[in-house]
């Protein structure tokens, strides 16, 4: 008897822990090479996404719900890209991006969430959409 309710007290942990948000989880891909292209979606608090691509056709996508979120890319290549769509509040998110076409898209949903981005050489382009109050965002651009 003693056994089956340690048993089953300990597949309720695991099941509760299975099935809890994610707190700052961290995760770091780099890329070198052609077609790129990464992406990642998290919940809860305190979470990282980090992505380095030096290579040719780029990517990146992140999703993030929750608090003090952080997103991010350093992209040097040829197509570059990067998107970034974050609900919540004290999130953060940024693209510094070199050489080639270029893109980057922040949408951020919720309040005190900052924007940033850098963009040098050819095609350059950002779009950012920020719904909420107390939100910044700065950017800086050099495009022939």
């Amino acid at each position: 008897m003693t056994n089956t309710k340690l048993i089953a007290s300990a597949l309720a942990v695991v099941l509760s822990l299975a099935s809890a948000p994610a707190f700052a989880n961290n995760v770091y891909i780099e890329q070198h090479g052609l077609w790129n292209q990464a992406g990642g979606g998290q919940a809860g608090i305190a979470n990282q996404i980090g992505v380095y691509q030096d290579g040719f056709f780029n990517g990146v996508y992140a999703e993030q719900s929750g608090a003090g979120n952080v997103s991010g890319a350093g992209q040097v290549g040829i197509n570059n890209g990067y998107d970034s769509h974050q609900v919540g509040w004290n999130n953060e998110a940024g693209a510094a991006q070199f050489g080639a076409n270029h893109n980057a898209s922040i949408n951020q949903d919720g309040i005190d969430n900052t924007a940033v981005g850098i963009q040098v050489g050819n095609g350059c382009d950002y779009t950012v959409d920020q719904n909420g109050a107390g939100n910044v965002s700065a950017f800086v651009q050099v495009c022939p």
